[in-house]
């Protein structure tokens, strides 16, 4: 299986954090020869974006089961029950707002990807395909989740 990136991530956060992330204004900077495969996605408000952690890493003895963000007040959980960057595939994938397009620049909010991250794909949001009705999680995603975003 081989990806090749079509972008990059322009973002003002250089390192890995683990709050605040839905402020953040950035850009996925598309390979020029791929703009134009962006028609039409400025009629939407948001889209999902995959990208590759290229900076994680993983270490099966301490990765596979851990406390999410390193918490002591958190329960460990398994790496596939988080969303957590250090996995055996470190793939990202998030719903961002769309601010604008222009040329092959997207400029997004509430990208949790740092600065020079690679793009593998883009992606309208759908809503009949995206939302989940009425999703069940654990209490301690809630409480993880009040300061990410």
């Amino acid at each position: 299986m081989i990806f090749e990136a079509i972008g990059v991530v322009k973002s003002p956060v250089k390192e890995g954090i683990d709050e605040n992330w839905g402020k953040v204004i950035s850009e996925i900077h598309l390979e020029p020869k791929l703009a134009s495969g962006l028609l039409g996605i400025d009629q939407f408000s948001h889209i999902i974006v995959v990208f590759y952690m290229d900076k994680a890493t993983f270490k099966p003895q301490s990765d596979l089961i851990r406390r999410p963000q390193g918490r002591e007040d958190m329960p460990e959980a398994g790496i596939f029950s988080q969303r957590a960057k250090h996995r055996p595939n470190p793939i990202g994938i998030t719903a961002v707002e769309l601010i604008r397009s222009s040329g092959s620049v997207l400029v997004v909010k509430g990208l949790d990807a740092i600065d020079g991250t690679p793009v593998i794909d883009v992606k309208p949001y759908y809503p009949q395909f995206d939302r989940i009705e009425n999703p069940v999680v654990p209490d301690w995603v809630n409480q993880l989740m009040k300061k990410y975003f």
